[in-house]
């Protein structure tokens, strides 16, 4: 419990501007007077505020501007900006006041930063992709306004525990989704996989603790493996003259998490938990050719294993990351993963963009990363007017890595990785991309469709005669494809769209139905249509006809909403229906969640995603568009991207006690095969668990054995006494619960 006293406050606030200063270290007088112009201002606009841990809010702001000058290496502009960020928002000062006292430029951040506060508060999806865009703008214009805004995010993650689980959980979901991907793009490797950390703390608080201790317990032995290691290579580079510095990295506890899921196997399994990395001071000029000396240094110790060689120097990843990575067998049989990298390269990888720029106005270099924030404003004016699949869009470009191809004249041009024939076209030209029939592919022919790879040359293949189609959305990757072809096959949709209307118009009267704009939008949502468009396409085509107006007609007369205790529809369960108690929490201005006291009627749906079961922690999300509630479980990717864009309407729900009704699980089964495995397996589900099999699938190839169990589970103890059964089989290694 924080204990108040004003003495020791003072002292503290004046530790933590020193620690500021020390951190920055002012280049000149000027900047250091201005910043302490605005410490003062800060200190005086936030005086008689406190956070939720009880603390002086000014500790907040010191803390993001000493991230923002330490972890950043941002400068005198930022930190005035970082100090200042949360004035005009929660005081009575105004952006005008800031002008007056700070210039254009601060003025101009910090009304980025303050539209940015707002946007996780908006009540629809529609909403929250127009502020998402804005986000994006200001990224354009001016990166420093994204960057404050992740030291922002960085120090609200460390101090989260102050706050409900409810707004824990949402908080961390906007970091998965927007901030952490954000972080690696802008190429802060570090703020990246602590945000992930910190995400995971509370998503997903067991598997946290779990990896953290077990980091913990190995340390010892990994650091004696380590040097051990390093040390014939510490010994050569010495004797050839280098200035290096050799220490070891340990993967982030998010980066362990998704490996063994990815893998499926524990902790103890994953061998890659750490990467020796060497970092040499060498001129830019002769930097490259140093760290392929190194390389070779350390391979006349160590095997390599080719596969794994990557060369980010001769072409950086886009987020400007420049390093060699091998990796080698070491003396106990194990692989070690090594970073080698310049000191300007190090300094690339752990303050991303800052240090980028810095050297790119020193050294005149020209980087992928700039040509990554000019691809954002092309993004952004997309007119695409799909909320959600604009989300989708953004999500996917922040996360793909990138591959490099070349054009018939030898033109460098980076796309996301599975990238197609057609998201070449596209980048090239909207109009090649519309006429597109083929590609030669190192002088190969291929089809539009044909995923493309690091280093090949590509000739597009076109006919006047072709036009762009709706399938094609599934054949590409990049966003300025997905606009160029919804837009073609948009302006194609209008020419049916009066028809349709009239048609559709025609049907609702013959059934008694008034055709309003309210009915008209219930029945494209009832039947899964994002546009009205697509629904009078669909009608003039015949997809829809007057058998699903009546259908939704009748609907709507048998359902209605539900009591508090609610019977929704478990579709992909097992089960005809299902029980959840809810109790409902909307946003208030002030961001903290407030009970409703009103009587709250649900109907719901148990997610498909992740088929949730009594016992699992679950939320509920209400879409905007009064759609059913969807139930996920809370470690649910699916669900971590929802909150993010509905979290002002996330229901906090607990199952209701019904042990009639069974839920749909799947498990998976690895092991080494033998006679009677099949039988075994069966029959301890059914005769000694008394659990039914939905379905069975199991393949045996060369000695191993994989199976794809679902069954129906009254909740998370009847699935763990299977899983805990099974493992005891003979000859099976592993049973997973699939998520």
């Amino acid at each position: 419990m924080y204990e108040q006293d004003s003495e020791v406050e003072k002292r503290e606030i004046i530790k933590r501007y020193r620690i500021l200063l020390r951190l920055w270290k002012p280049r000149n007088p000027v900047d250091k007077i201005i910043v302490r112009k605005a410490f003062k201002m800060a200190l005086e606009a936030h005086k008689d505020m406190r956070r939720k841990t009880g603390e002086p809010y000014i500790y907040h702001p010191l803390s993001v501007a000493t991230i923002a000058a330490g972890e950043i290496g941002l400068g005198a502009t930022s930190i005035i900006c970082a100090l200042l960020h949360d004035v005009v928002e929660d005081t009575e000062y105004t952006i005008e006041d800031i002008r007056g006292l700070f210039g254009d430029k601060v003025a101009a951040i910090i009304d980025g930063l303050t539209k940015i506060k707002g946007i996780f508060n908006q009540h629809t999806s529609t909403i929250y992709a127009e502020n998402f865009k804005k986000i994006l703008l200001t990224l354009s214009d001016d990166v420093r306004v994204i960057l404050i805004k992740l030291a922002d995010r960085l120090h609200n993650m460390r101090t989260l525990d102050a706050l409900t689980h409810e707004k824990q959980l949402k908080i961390s979901s906007e970091t998965i989704f927007l901030y952490a991907p954000l972080a690696h793009r802008l190429g802060l490797h570090a703020i990246k996989s602590e945000l992930e950390d910190l995400a995971l703390k509370y998503t997903e608080p067991g598997v946290y603790e779990t990896i953290s201790r077990k980091l913990k317990d190995s340390a010892k032995s990994r650091t004696r493996f380590v040097n051990k290691f390093v040390y014939p290579i510490k010994k050569a580079l010495t004797e050839k003259g280098f200035v290096f510095e050799i220490h070891d990295r340990e993967k982030s506890i998010a980066a362990i998490w998704l490996k063994m899921q990815k893998k499926e196997v524990p902790f103890e399994e994953i061998y890659d938990i750490f990467a020796v990395r060497i970092v040499i001071d060498s001129p830019v000029e002769t930097e490259k050719s140093d760290c392929w000396k190194v390389y070779s240094t350390i391979t006349d110790f160590y095997r390599p294993n080719m596969d794994r060689l990557r060369d980010w120097i001769s072409i950086p990843k886009a987020n400007g990351y420049e390093a060699l990575h091998t990796t080698v067998m070491s003396h106990t049989g194990q692989w070690v993963e090594i970073q080698i990298r310049s000191r300007r390269m190090d300094e690339i990888a752990e303050k991303g963009y800052a240090a980028h720029w810095k050297y790119k106005e020193a050294l005149n270099l020209n980087s992928r990363l700039d040509n990554w924030l000019d691809r954002i404003k092309e993004m952004i004016e997309s007119p695409d007017a799909d909320a959600l699949s604009f989300i989708d869009d953004v999500k996917g470009f922040f996360f793909l890595d990138e591959i490099s191809v070349f054009t018939p004249q030898g033109e460098l041009r980076s796309l996301p990785a599975s990238s197609t024939v057609l998201d070449f076209a596209y980048a090239i030209h909207s109009e090649l991309g519309d006429t597109c029939i083929g590609a030669k592919v190192d002088k190969k022919l291929v089809p539009i469709t044909q995923v493309l790879k690091n280093g090949q040359q590509v000739e597009i293949i076109t006919s006047m005669k072709q036009t762009p189609k709706e399938e094609w959305l599934g054949n590409v990757v990049t966003t300025r494809a997905k606009s160029s072809i919804k837009l073609a096959v948009r302006a194609e949709k209008k020419k049916f769209a009066k028809p349709g209307r009239e048609k559709l118009g025609q049907w609702f009267a013959q059934i008694g139905l008034e055709f309003s704009n309210g009915n008209i939008k219930k029945f494209l949502l009832a039947n899964n249509f994002n546009s009205i468009v697509d629904l009078y396409y669909s009608v003039s085509k015949g997809t829809i006809g007057l058998k699903d107006v009546k259908l939704f007609a009748a609907s709507n007369v048998r359902n209605g909403w539900l009591n508090f205790v609610a019977r929704g529809s478990s579709k992909g369960t097992g089960s005809d229906a299902g029980e959840i108690s809810g109790e409902k929490y909307l946003m208030s201005e002030d961001a903290e969640y407030s009970q409703m006291t009103a009587p709250l009627s649900l109907n719901y749906k148990v997610a498909e995603c992740c088929n949730p079961i009594p016992g699992d922690e679950v939320i509920g999300l209400l879409p905007s568009d009064n759609s059913p509630m969807q139930i996920h479980r809370t470690k649910c990717p699916k669900a971590q991207e929802l909150i993010s864009v509905y979290g002002n309407t996330m229901v906090k729900v607990n199952w209701a006690h019904h042990e009639s009704i069974s839920f749909l699980a799947e498990i998976k089964v690895t092991g080494i095969d033998r006679q009677g495995l099949t039988n075994e397996i069966t029959r301890i589900i059914s005769n000694d668990l008394d659990l039914n099999i939905k379905s069975f699938h199991i393949d045996a190839l060369n000695g191993l054995t994989e199976g794809f169990i679902a069954l129906y589970v009254k909740n998370t103890a009847n699935l763990n006494d299977a899983l805990n059964q099974l493992n005891m089989v003979e000859g099976i290694t592993h049973v997973t619960r699939i998520n």
